[in-house]
């Protein structure tokens, strides 16, 4: 497969095409719906200093997925911002797991959120999110090439950061090896689909643009057993449905309506 340097030449091949939006989709929902979870937790984290640098990896967070917004409005899908904002939950391609709340209450009213989870979802993520960028450093398309380079500058930061919290509370009290333990069986329940490359994954491989699901979930297992001290038995499932397929749970309805109510107030305006 020659590479393909340009949105241009990209959209030249209709099949090529379709394949590499289905990536790009992936990856912006992705980090666009982890990065809204991730918001919920402002003034709520445990100390003032992870309120702060917990804020910042959303932020960060999300403007890796508008990178991959931006992407896709190059290839002609529409507008970023209304990529981002107006699409509805089954036209989104995020991995289940990434979408569930935080814990039990709202934002506004009484939250119980559940740092344990966080903790986790956030780990596992970024374990996640490296492997695959460095699996699109291989991608025939140029563009998506260069964007995972931009992203992995920052992203070890985060991933360091997770990384250091799990390392802690696993070897911390047993009530928290207890909390960290359950909320890992509970994501080897959920995750699978994450790894999986939807309905045009014959074409992604054959165009070169990604590696494949059992290449994408062995690197990030093999990575995640290196600090994990926990390792639930068992393959990894989907019980929420299938991200990838456009199968979500309600709690991405909600977290949407929520995320853009202030987009949709006036979508004229510049934000």
């Amino acid at each position: 497969m020659s590479l393909v340097e340009t949105a241009e030449q990209a959209k030249q091949d209709a099949a090529y095409k379709e394949a590499l939006v289905e990536v790009l989709y992936q990856l912006a929902d992705d980090d666009f719906i982890i990065s809204y979870r991730g918001s919920e937790w402002l003034g709520l984290a445990p100390h003032i200093e992870e309120d702060v640098a917990f804020s910042s990896i959303t932020q960060n967070t999300m403007g890796h997925a508008m990178l991959f917004y931006q992407l896709l409005e190059e290839l002609g899908e529409g507008d970023a911002d209304a990529l981002a904002h107006e699409r509805i939950s089954n036209e989104r391609r995020n991995g289940t797991y990434f979408e569930i709340k935080n814990g039990s209450g709202t934002y506004l009213e009484e939250p119980q959120y559940d740092w344990a989870l966080a903790v986790v979802r956030n780990y596992l993520y970024e374990a996640f999110k490296k492997v695959k960028l460095e699996e699109a450093l291989k991608s025939s398309y140029a563009p998506l090439r260069n964007t995972a380079d931009k992203v992995l500058m920052e992203q070890p930061y985060h991933l360091g950061h997770w990384k250091t919290w799990i390392t802690q509370l696993q070897d911390s009290s047993q009530e928290a090896k207890e909390r960290i333990q359950s909320r890992l069986d509970e994501a080897w329940k959920q995750i699978g689909d994450a790894f999986e490359l939807g309905p045009k994954a014959d074409d992604i491989l054959a165009k070169e643009i990604l590696s494949s699901s059992e290449t994408l979930k062995q690197r990030w297992l093999d990575s995640v057993k290196e600090t994990l001290t926990y390792v639930p038995n068992g393959d990894l499932a989907s019980e929420l449905g299938n991200g990838r397929a456009k199968e979500h749970t309600d709690q991405l309805d909600q977290a949407l309506a929520t995320l853009s109510e202030v987009y949709n107030s006036d979508r004229e305006a510049v934000w």
